[in-house]
């Protein structure tokens, strides 16, 4: 008389198997630890800044309006580097992808990866001595021609070290994230798909229209948002091409700019004591919530790609 099983047995693990699994727990662990202590130490350090009177913040007019401008700065300059890198990563990820020679795009897939390894103090020691004196005339006809604009209202800077040169110098550094990103999904693209555009008569820029851009949309977003959270946290590069003077404005090249957060604590917090080293680590707060959120949602958005059916 036989018996039926009573579930699926389960074939035991290899100890390597177990080790490599309880290693990746652990690891996984231990950044959620790292990070949870990361944000307890920033709220804890944080709050007497959050708590003290006014008169005692710097500038006596509390901890709010201290990080506001350095949070406005810090968003201005980010958001204008993800304008011109975002769509520069789309037609650099194109142009390898879809148009280059093989050898061609292997060459600048090596260049591209290359230049996410530059240090960031590089980039700001080429913006503030050769790309900042190069913006001083085009700054000057801007204030002269279109200075209705409220970004361009002037007076333009005599040093270049503005705004937009704090944007331009910050979307060269974003621009290797977002385009390594969106390259990868471009190839990805389904064969098939490329090959029903073609068939059905259409020229190659109707393919990437139709098959190549709607299956890379989420990496676009993605790597965009990626992008942004490094140019949210940049902080040589900025302190040492941005020319500040602590107000909120929208003008892009004039001397009077909004300086960030993380600048501002590497510019303030070796001669800070006391509750204005509290003030500074909560701005720190407030980046490090800010960026969070920013690479969650990023996260989301290419979890959530989904496959084309047929595609493989």
């Amino acid at each position: 008389m036989t018996t039926e099983p009573t579930g699926r047995q389960r074939t035991p693990q290899r100890l390597g198997d177990r080790v490599f699994s309880g290693a990746s727990t652990g690891a996984g662990v231990l950044i959620l630890a790292v990070l949870a202590g990361v944000a307890a130490f920033l709220l804890v350090e944080a709050w007497p800044a959050v708590t003290a009177p006014a008169e005692d913040m710097p500038g006596g007019e509390g901890v709010a309006l201290y990080v506001w401008p350095l949070l406005f700065g810090t968003l201005l300059s980010a958001l204008l580097a993800l304008a011109i890198a975002a769509p520069l990563s789309v037609a650099i990820a194109l142009f390898i992808t879809q148009y280059a020679h093989r050898r061609v795009a292997t060459t600048l897939g090596y260049v591209i990866d290359l230049l996410a390894a530059v240090p960031s103090i590089i980039f700001g020691l080429w913006g503030v001595s050769q790309l900042a004196p190069l913006t001083v005339d085009p700054t000057g006809w801007l204030a002269e021609n279109l200075g209705f604009i409220p970004l361009f209202a002037g007076p333009a800077s005599s040093t270049g070290r503005t705004m937009l040169t704090v944007a331009l110098v910050l979307a060269i550094m974003i621009l290797p994230i977002n385009t390594a990103v969106v390259r990868e999904a471009f190839r990805q693209t389904p064969r098939l798909h490329e090959e029903a555009s073609w068939a059905l008569g259409a020229t190659r820029s109707e393919m990437i229209r139709m098959s190549v851009l709607p299956f890379g949309r989420s990496a676009i977003i993605g790597g965009s948002m990626l992008g942004l959270g490094r140019a949210l946290g940049e902080t040589m590069a900025v302190a040492m091409v941005l020319s500040t003077s602590g107000g909120v404005t929208f003008n892009l090249i004039s001397n009077g700019n909004p300086s960030t957060i993380a600048a501002n604590i590497a510019l303030q917090f070796p001669e800070s004591t006391g509750i204005k080293v509290n003030a500074l680590i909560a701005s720190g707060l407030v980046l490090f919530a800010v960026t969070l959120a920013v690479n969650m949602t990023a996260r989301a958005v290419i979890n959530r790609r989904r496959e084309f059916s047929g595609a493989n």
